[in-house]
């Protein structure tokens, strides 16, 4: 019925009704983002991961911080799990929020703000004081219509924030710098001395202060330096910068299991993602067991094949499995992400995950990517079964 009549309806119409329902969730929550400092992560990587560590910094730093990510919710000391199965919430539900963060004494919101949410105008009527832009690379882009519109989508955020600030190293960089007439900060690699990788995190040194982080690899390292960048746009000094507290951010490169061999799980979804995982995976051993899938059923579908390629690359054995068929036929789903490839096609998840684990020998490393640390699989009809990568990993990995 929804696909129907967004052919019959003109899309104006569409546009006009979620910007009225973003007008009057405002009106009845009395605009509580005019209260608050709105910090915006954008981007198609590292958001959730962004979103976490500017949180953390500025809870260091003594102020009261509240924070939505596709990960979870979080007002004060109080968090709890993102289990609506989008990242960005309805209007509605996002004013509701403010509200409740300015009732509990919120100076700050962290927002992740995604281009789905940006289309249906769950971003209006929020006071973005900060827009940050973690990397673009293609995704939604059957939804959007192109990635050049994509990239427009995003960088509607950029036109309404007062700061605004980019990763440098992405190639679309220069882009989003033209928007908005606000102050333009950057953050780059480039940037960084004595970077150093290893299997516990990484170091670095940036304006000649020492960092240590616990999170795993190089894109963790620039995820790292963009909430540096924010902290110092609010007048955070470096030296008392600590991340070595984040012992690791859920669902993004967990490590669920140590011994005998190392089982990582990620919610890698996109090309560029799996294979910064795969490479970094590289870190804690040559023989990597891949566990993936393709995201949701119904979209993306360009992204499959690309998905099973980049796995054949890195991976010495693959099992492709489902992953949120939605009302897609999820073996068809597996097939064309396998195409081309030698992989072993399973569609039960929790059969797939038990086949890597009796296959891991003493040493290897087991990445299964796709969920992360989401609390639901779903399939056709709305129909949604509880689901976490983490915990089926433990089960099976004490069955085994």
């Amino acid at each position: 019925m929804k696909t129907f009549l967004k052919k019959i309806i003109p899309d104006f119409v569409f546009r006009f009704y979620h910007w009225k329902l973003a007008f009057t969730g405002a009106v009845i929550y009395r605009f509580p983002s005019r209260k608050l400092k709105v910090i915006g992560v954008t981007g198609t990587n590292g958001k959730s991961t962004v979103v976490y560590l500017i949180s953390h910094l500025l809870d260091q730093a003594g102020y009261r911080t509240a924070a939505i990510s596709s990960i979870q919710f979080k007002i004060g000391g109080k968090v709890w799990p993102n289990d609506l199965k989008m990242t960005m919430p309805g209007r509605f539900k996002i004013q509701k929020f403010m509200r409740q963060a300015v009732k509990a004494g919120c100076r700050y919101l962290v927002l992740e703000t995604t281009s789905e949410g940006i289309k249906q105008f769950r971003h209006k009527f929020i006071n973005y004081q900060t827009a940050v832009l973690t990397n673009l690379t293609p995704e939604h882009i059957e939804s959007h219509g192109g990635f050049e519109n994509y990239k427009e989508t995003k960088g509607e955020l950029f036109k309404i924030a007062k700061k605004i600030i980019i990763n440098a190293d992405d190639p679309s960089a220069e882009y989003f710098l033209n928007l908005g007439k606000g102050e333009k900060l950057t953050y780059s690699s480039r940037n960084l001395q004595d970077l150093s990788l290893d299997r516990n995190g990484a170091s670095f040194k940036f304006e000649d202060i020492s960092f240590r982080t616990n999170l795993l690899g190089e894109f963790n390292v620039a995820n790292v330096l963009a909430a540096i960048t924010v902290g110092l746009s609010e007048g955070l000094k470096p030296e008392k910068m600590n991340f070595e507290k984040v012992k690791g951010v859920p669902g993004r490169l967990e490590v669920v299991i140590k011994e005998p061999f190392t089982v990582i799980v990620d919610y890698a979804h996109t090309p560029d993602a799996l294979e910064k995982v795969y490479q970094t995976a590289k870190l804690f051993s040559p023989r990597i067991i891949g566990v993936l899938g393709s995201a949701g059923g119904g979209r993306d579908k360009w992204k499959r094949p690309k998905m099973g390629r980049i796995a054949a690359e890195y991976c010495d054995k693959i099992i492709i499995t489902n992953e949120d068929p939605y009302s897609e036929d999820p073996q068809e789903i597996i097939n064309q992400v396998a195409d081309g490839i030698e992989a072993e096609k399973i569609i039960n998840r929790r059969e797939a995950i038990r086949k890597a684990l009796q296959f891991a020998q003493e040493g290897d490393i087991v990445v299964i990517t796709g969920k992360g640390c989401e609390p639901w699989m779903c399939l056709a009809d709305g129909q949604k079964i509880p689901w976490d990568d983490r915990k089926i990993v433990r089960e099976e990995f004490q069955n085994r």
